[in-house]
C-alpha cells in the first residue's frame, strides 16, 4: 500500500487536501465520527508500524502524549 505524507490525500478529482491526511478524510467526508480521545485512542493501536520508521522506539504511552499534544493543534480538533 502505498503511503501518503498529510497533504497529499486529495479531495476531489484533480485536487489536493492540505488540511486532513488519507486516513481522516476521503471524498469531502471524515472517515470517522470521533471525538479527539477517541481518535488518539484509535492510533495508538499502530504504535508498532510507527517505530518501524522512528530511530528510538516510543511506547504506546509516550506515542499518546505526543498526540495529545499535536492534535490539538490539527484543524478537525482546533477549538
Amino acid at each position: 500500500m502505498e503511503r501518503l505524507r498529510v497533504g497529499e490525500q486529495g479531495s476531489g478529482i484533480g485536487s489536493i487536501n492540505f488540511d486532513y491526511c488519507q486516513y481522516c478524510y476521503k471524498d469531502g467526508k471524515f472517515l470517522q465520527d470521533c471525538t479527539m480521545d477517541e481518535m488518539i485512542e484509535h492510533c495508538s493501536q499502530f504504535i508498532d508500524e510507527v517505530n518501524k520508521n522512528m530511530p528510538k522506539p516510543m511506547t504506546k504511552e509516550e506515542y499518546k502524549q505526543m498526540m495529545q499534544g499535536f492534535f490539538p493543534m490539527l484543524k478537525r480538533w482546533r477549538k
